[in-house]
């Protein structure tokens, strides 16, 4: 018995106990006031033990009810056929399950993994969070082939655009390919760059595939931009919602171009420059049309800069040569809505409280129903929510600061690379 299905017997025994101990004392309690009754102290122990039965066989029968993302299956590694994934097949729609084949890859041997993402090199113990795989409710995702991965993307500029979490899927990727390559010595930083947070573009080169794969960081993906003069103090930058980012020009000699944007249109990031100045509500501000829009609620300033996106990506992006792709967003799992309250649990939690859905995510959606260039959305909200087990938590460069946002690497991000080269290798 692998060490995750053990862990997950005593996880149901757990759910168990408290409530057997329950019944055990309410039967005491019973025979103990009628204990001169020898017909009723039988008719306790019947009810007892029925008791006890009835309950056992209900909680066991409801137990992947409870739990269905946790299905403990065991995969072997071996090959999983793909070809039955269809139009009718919807890969996001699905549950973990337990595969012991897993990771794809060690963090040790990926030096483009960033510090603060690699879990184990940074103290954690545990393992059971590497072993899970996505399994799609109507069909198989096949296994990732690292060589068919290479064999595809030989001559390929392949460019991730976003936040942090977009550079952790590029990371990852670059991991993922890594494995398959004999000679290391031939896949480096181009400019030779630190992989680091603070670095805008960064820009790893297969050589022997003539492969780059990139990363640029636009968190908004729209203009950044200084505070108008005469602004109000708490003025302090702003955002031109109706203009793409000044380095989208590199973006569009692509091959393949992942987006991401989601988790700075937060009042926290936007404002966060308040802790630092007496000034209420300093920050970034939106700005549209060369006016500043004070009191624009942030979930409209995100739904215009999507529409300046999509508006983009129609007339700059030529879809006979890239190949395009949006990821929604993925939810956190910081404890009680505070953002220094991280509890990184041991398995997936069954508990999603909503975090299958997100208003984000509901918007990227609405944006893309209509774009006139080929899109293909990465809508991994779903798979996401259950992931509790999966972040960083203090297991960074800085454990001080707990991250419940982040996720360890190797661990979920690959898991949507796996989805990106499913719907690239389909035919």
């Amino acid at each position: 018995m692998s060490a995750v299905i053990y862990r997950l017997y005593w996880d149901f025994c757990g759910y168990l106990r408290p409530m057997l101990k329950r019944v055990l004392k309410f039967s005491k309690m019973l025979a103990g006031n009628y204990s001169k009754s020898s017909m009723f102290q039988s008719v306790t122990a019947i009810f007892m033990f029925g008791s006890i039965l009835c309950f056992i066989v209900v909680m066991g029968s409801s137990y992947s009810y409870m739990f269905p993302s946790s299905e403990t299956v065991v995969d072997t590694g071996r090959s999983r056929d793909g070809n039955n994934i269809s139009k009718e097949c919807n890969v996001f729609d699905g549950k973990w399950v337990v595969d012991d084949s897993y990771p794809l890859y060690n963090a040790s041997d990926c030096p483009f993994v960033e510090l603060g993402f690699d879990c184990v090199g940074n103290g954690r113990k545990d393992r059971d969070y590497l072993k899970w795989r996505w399994k799609p409710r109507n069909c198989e995702i096949p296994r990732f082939d690292v060589g068919a991965a290479l064999k595809y993307l030989r001559g390929k500029r392949v460019v991730f655009v976003g936040d942090s979490l977009s550079r952790t899927q590029w990371e990852s990727m670059v991991c993922m390919l890594m494995s398959g390559v004999e000679d290391k010595r031939f896949v480096y930083e181009a400019n030779g760059n630190e992989i680091t947070k603070q670095i805008r573009h960064l820009s790893v080169r297969f050589e022997t595939f003539s492969l780059t794969v990139e990363f640029y960081r636009s968190v908004f993906l729209v203009q950044p931009g200084t505070a108008p003069k005469h602004s109000p103090k708490r003025v302090k930058a702003v955002l031109k919602l109706d203009q793409m980012d000044d380095i989208s020009s590199e973006w569009i000699d692509s091959d393949i171009l992942i987006f991401n944007s989601g988790h700075w249109w937060t009042r926290t990031k936007l404002f966060e420059l308040r802790a630092q100045t007496e000034i209420r509500d300093s920050g970034w501000y939106f700005q549209n049309g060369g006016r500043t829009k004070f009191g624009m609620p942030i979930s409209n300033g995100f739904k215009i800069a999507l529409a300046t996106w999509k508006s983009w990506v129609e007339k700059a992006v030529n879809p006979n040569k890239t190949r395009v792709f949006f990821r929604t967003f993925e939810s956190s799992h910081w404890s009680s809505g505070s953002r220094q309250n991280c509890k990184v649990t041991r398995l997936p939690t069954f508990k999603v409280k909503g975090k299958q859905r997100s208003s984000v995510s509901d918007a990227i959606l609405k944006a893309m129903n209509n774009v006139s260039v080929p899109v293909k959305l990465l809508h991994v909200t779903q798979m996401g929510a259950s992931r509790s087990d999966a972040h960083v938590g203090s297991w960074s460069d800085n454990p001080s600061v707990p991250d419940c946002s982040h996720w360890c690497l190797p661990g979920l991000p690959d898991v949507w690379n796996e989805l990106l080269f499913l719907f690239l290798l389909s035919k």
